[in-house]
Protein backbone atom coordinates (compact mmCIF):
# COMPACT_ATOMS: atom_id res chain seq x y z
CA UNK A 1 0.00 0.00 0.00
CA UNK A 2 0.89 3.31 -0.74
CA UNK A 3 0.70 6.58 1.33
CA UNK A 4 -1.96 8.16 -0.98
CA UNK A 5 -4.01 4.86 -0.50
CA UNK A 6 -3.51 5.13 3.48
CA UNK A 7 -6.02 8.11 3.35
CA UNK A 8 -8.33 8.49 0.80
CA UNK A 9 -9.94 11.38 2.09
CA UNK A 10 -7.04 13.70 2.13
CA UNK A 11 -6.29 15.27 -1.14
CA UNK A 12 -3.57 15.18 -2.95
CA UNK A 13 -1.51 18.44 -3.98
CA UNK A 14 -2.91 17.75 -7.60
CA UNK A 15 -6.03 18.31 -6.70
CA UNK A 16 -5.58 21.41 -4.61
CA UNK A 17 -4.47 23.23 -7.67
CA UNK A 18 -7.41 24.43 -9.65
CA UNK A 19 -7.72 26.40 -13.08
CA UNK A 20 -10.47 28.80 -13.45
CA UNK A 21 -12.83 27.50 -15.92
CA UNK A 22 -13.99 29.14 -18.87
CA UNK A 23 -17.07 28.73 -20.15
CA UNK A 24 -17.39 28.26 -24.10
CA UNK A 25 -16.73 31.38 -26.26
CA UNK A 26 -16.24 33.18 -22.67
CA UNK A 27 -13.37 35.65 -22.37
CA UNK A 28 -11.40 35.83 -19.24
CA UNK A 29 -12.04 39.55 -19.03
CA UNK A 30 -16.09 39.30 -18.61
CA UNK A 31 -15.21 36.74 -15.59
CA UNK A 32 -13.23 39.41 -14.29
CA UNK A 33 -16.01 42.32 -14.71
CA UNK A 34 -18.46 39.76 -13.38
CA UNK A 35 -16.11 39.20 -10.30
CA UNK A 36 -15.55 43.02 -9.77
CA UNK A 37 -19.73 43.35 -10.19
CA UNK A 38 -20.07 40.37 -7.82
CA UNK A 39 -18.20 42.66 -4.87
CA UNK A 40 -19.47 45.56 -5.51
CA UNK A 41 -23.30 43.81 -5.16
CA UNK A 42 -21.79 42.45 -1.81
CA UNK A 43 -19.94 45.44 -0.22
CA UNK A 44 -23.75 47.15 -1.21
CA UNK A 45 -25.75 44.61 0.32
CA UNK A 46 -22.81 44.33 3.37
CA UNK A 47 -23.74 48.15 3.60
CA UNK A 48 -27.33 48.01 3.50
CA UNK A 49 -27.69 44.99 6.34
CA UNK A 50 -24.99 47.02 8.55
CA UNK A 51 -27.29 50.08 8.29
CA UNK A 52 -30.15 47.78 8.53
CA UNK A 53 -28.36 46.42 11.72
CA UNK A 54 -27.48 50.44 13.15
CA UNK A 55 -30.82 51.26 12.75
CA UNK A 56 -32.07 48.48 14.50
CA UNK A 57 -30.01 48.69 17.39
CA UNK A 58 -30.50 52.60 17.73
CA UNK A 59 -34.11 51.64 17.89
CA UNK A 60 -33.84 49.22 20.84
CA UNK A 61 -31.64 51.67 22.59
CA UNK A 62 -34.43 53.82 22.21
CA UNK A 63 -37.26 51.52 23.51
CA UNK A 64 -35.07 50.60 26.87
CA UNK A 65 -34.62 54.18 27.13
CA UNK A 66 -37.93 55.19 26.98
CA UNK A 67 -39.27 51.93 28.96
CA UNK A 68 -36.54 53.34 31.70
CA UNK A 69 -38.82 56.72 31.49
CA UNK A 70 -41.56 55.13 31.74
CA UNK A 71 -41.16 53.33 34.63
CA UNK A 72 -39.14 56.20 36.51
CA UNK A 73 -42.50 58.26 35.95
CA UNK A 74 -44.58 55.41 37.85
CA UNK A 75 -42.98 54.98 40.41
CA UNK A 76 -42.70 58.60 40.73
CA UNK A 77 -46.38 59.53 40.17
CA UNK A 78 -47.78 56.23 41.76
CA UNK A 79 -49.72 57.77 44.42
CA UNK A 80 -51.18 60.54 42.69
CA UNK A 81 -54.67 59.00 42.44
CA UNK A 82 -54.06 58.16 46.84
CA UNK A 83 -53.54 61.96 47.16
CA UNK A 84 -56.31 63.11 44.82
CA UNK A 85 -58.57 61.44 47.16
CA UNK A 86 -56.88 62.99 50.23
CA UNK A 87 -57.40 66.77 49.23
CA UNK A 88 -60.70 66.62 50.01
CA UNK A 89 -59.87 65.34 53.74
CA UNK A 90 -57.24 67.87 54.37
CA UNK A 91 -60.10 70.47 53.08
CA UNK A 92 -61.96 69.64 55.57
CA UNK A 93 -59.50 69.77 58.53
CA UNK A 94 -58.30 73.40 57.69
CA UNK A 95 -61.92 74.26 57.48
CA UNK A 96 -62.21 72.81 61.01
CA UNK A 97 -59.48 74.62 62.21
CA UNK A 98 -60.18 77.94 60.84
CA UNK A 99 -64.09 77.53 62.16
CA UNK A 100 -64.69 79.28 65.46
CA UNK A 101 -66.01 76.07 67.35
CA UNK A 102 -68.45 77.09 70.26
CA UNK A 103 -70.35 73.76 70.35
CA UNK A 104 -68.05 70.73 71.40
CA UNK A 105 -71.07 68.41 69.67
CA UNK A 106 -70.50 70.06 66.59
CA UNK A 107 -66.79 69.94 66.63
CA UNK A 108 -67.01 66.23 66.94
CA UNK A 109 -69.54 65.92 64.44
CA UNK A 110 -67.24 67.34 62.07
CA UNK A 111 -64.42 65.27 63.01
CA UNK A 112 -66.43 62.53 62.51
CA UNK A 113 -67.66 63.56 58.67
CA UNK A 114 -63.62 63.99 58.34
CA UNK A 115 -62.71 60.60 59.54
CA UNK A 116 -65.45 58.96 56.63
CA UNK A 117 -63.63 60.78 54.58
CA UNK A 118 -60.22 59.55 55.08
CA UNK A 119 -61.86 56.51 55.31
CA UNK A 120 -63.22 56.86 51.63
CA UNK A 121 -59.94 57.38 50.40
CA UNK A 122 -58.16 54.86 51.89
CA UNK A 123 -60.98 52.65 50.29
CA UNK A 124 -60.62 54.07 46.69
CA UNK A 125 -56.60 53.89 47.53
CA UNK A 126 -57.01 49.96 47.93
CA UNK A 127 -56.00 50.84 51.42
CA UNK A 128 -57.89 48.47 54.74
CA UNK A 129 -57.65 48.86 57.90
CA UNK A 130 -56.50 46.06 60.58
CA UNK A 131 -58.48 46.35 63.54
CA UNK A 132 -58.87 42.78 65.52
CA UNK A 133 -61.77 42.35 67.36
CA UNK A 134 -61.21 41.28 70.86
CA UNK A 135 -61.30 37.47 71.13
CA UNK A 136 -60.18 37.14 67.75
CA UNK A 137 -57.15 34.62 66.93
CA UNK A 138 -53.36 36.20 66.88
CA UNK A 139 -51.88 36.41 63.49
CA UNK A 140 -48.49 37.50 63.56
CA UNK A 141 -48.72 38.49 60.12
CA UNK A 142 -51.20 41.17 60.62
CA UNK A 143 -51.18 41.74 64.42
CA UNK A 144 -47.88 42.38 66.77
CA UNK A 145 -48.23 41.60 70.08
CA UNK A 146 -47.46 44.08 72.32
CA UNK A 147 -47.23 42.05 75.62
CA UNK A 148 -49.37 38.80 77.07
CA UNK A 149 -51.57 39.36 79.63
CA UNK A 150 -53.82 37.07 81.96
CA UNK A 151 -57.21 35.99 80.76
CA UNK A 152 -60.24 34.18 81.08
CA UNK A 153 -59.94 34.05 77.06
CA UNK A 154 -58.08 31.06 74.96
CA UNK A 155 -54.33 31.62 74.83
CA UNK A 156 -53.08 33.77 71.85
CA UNK A 157 -56.08 35.91 71.29
CA UNK A 158 -56.87 39.26 71.15
CA UNK A 159 -57.77 40.93 74.37
CA UNK A 160 -57.12 44.32 73.18
CA UNK A 161 -56.21 46.94 70.64
CA UNK A 162 -53.78 49.60 70.79
CA UNK A 163 -52.85 50.65 67.82
CA UNK A 164 -55.12 49.89 64.60
CA UNK A 165 -52.65 48.19 61.52
CA UNK A 166 -53.27 49.35 57.68
CA UNK A 167 -52.29 47.41 54.88
CA UNK A 168 -52.16 48.05 50.85
CA UNK A 169 -53.79 45.14 48.55
CA UNK A 170 -52.64 42.42 51.09
CA UNK A 171 -49.35 43.84 51.88
CA UNK A 172 -49.09 45.26 55.71
CA UNK A 173 -48.29 48.81 55.98
CA UNK A 174 -48.47 48.41 59.65
CA UNK A 175 -49.51 45.91 61.86
CA UNK A 176 -51.93 46.48 64.07
CA UNK A 177 -50.62 46.81 67.97
CA UNK A 178 -52.25 44.23 70.50
CA UNK A 179 -52.51 42.57 73.79
CA UNK A 180 -53.09 39.23 73.78
CA UNK A 181 -54.33 36.48 76.40
CA UNK A 182 -50.84 34.70 77.67
CA UNK A 183 -50.97 30.31 78.15
CA UNK A 184 -52.50 29.13 81.38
Amino acid sequence: MTQENQNPTEPSKENLEVEPQVADGAEPELMVQSSAQLIEELNQKLGEMQDNFLRAKAEGENIRRRAVEDIAKAHKFAIESFAEHLVPVTDSLYAALSAEAVDAKAFKEGLEITLKQLLSAFEKGRMTEINPAVGDKFDPHHHQAISAVPSEQEPNTVVSVLQRGYSIADRVLRPALVMVSAPK
